[in-house]
């Protein structure tokens, strides 16, 4: 499914979802007013997009432990066993391997096609093959985190819009003629908290969902980085 595909059924689903659940909530938060629609909606999006990253990123690592893996084709490569580390490869899967493949197959593909060529060229196409396909997996990694920051900031403006309708809920009901009229004054202030308390429930998971992904895909592009470089460092001394 294309990310714009995802995203437009998403909204829909979740404002759906949301008026399903709001209609079932007490009547204590319903006073909060048709916003808490929009609130309860980016909660369920901004956790759906979580859950999205937690297995779209424990796919990227692969099936088995990528230090293992990573330390298992490096004693086929010392060894000279190109093919059999591309084999490893493609049991892995995940983005670390599908890129380490990419520049295995290149270096054995020019070896066999090539053998005229300096190990210097050899290397550069390697290396240029590996940068070419990280720049394709590393967005992979990255989608949908503009969105968690996006949803904390949009659930804080939704808040913040439910708090000031509330409070002007709140002084109408004070600066009516003659005694003010506590009903109305009570619904603006709860108005006023209820929205406040979505905004920021939303917000708040999405700016520490944000944050702890932004962090892991930076150590596992870090680690993509470090295990691509010795792998072209082992080829590059190969004859």
């Amino acid at each position: 499914m294309k990310q714009s595909v995802f995203n437009a059924v998403l909204l829909v689903v979740s404002f759906v979802a949301a008026w399903f659940i709001f209609e079932n909530l007490p009547k204590f938060i319903k006073d909060g007013g048709y916003l808490v629609v929009a609130l309860i909606a980016l909660i369920i999006m901004v956790v759906t997009y979580v859950f999205e990253r937690i297995f779209s990123l424990r796919k990227a690592q692969g099936k088995g432990s990528l230090p293992k893996f990573l330390s298992s084709v490096q004693k086929e490569i010392n060894a000279g066993n190109i093919q059999s580390a591309i084999e490893s490869c493609d049991k892995q899967r995940g983005s670390c391997a599908n890129i380490i493949r990419i520049g295995l197959e290149r270096y054995q593909g020019l070896k066999e096609a090539g053998k005229t060529k300096e190990q210097e060229e050899v290397m550069k196409e390697v290396q240029s093959s590996i940068e070419q396909a990280t720049m394709l997996e590393v967005p992979l990694l990255e989608k949908n985190l503009v969105m968690l920051s996006t949803i904390a900031s949009i659930a804080t403006m939704v808040g913040l819009l439910g708090t000031v309708l509330g409070m002007i809920r709140s002084f109408a009901a004070m600066a009516r003629a003659g005694a003010p009229d506590a009903v109305q004054l009570a619904l603006g202030i709860s108005e006023a908290l209820i929205n406040t308390a979505g905004g920021l429930i939303a917000a708040i998971i999405g700016i520490i969902a944000y944050n702890f992904f932004t962090t892991k895909v930076d150590n596992f592009t870090y680690m993509i980085d470090e295990a691509s470089y010795s792998i072209v460092q082992t080829l590059g001394l190969k004859k």
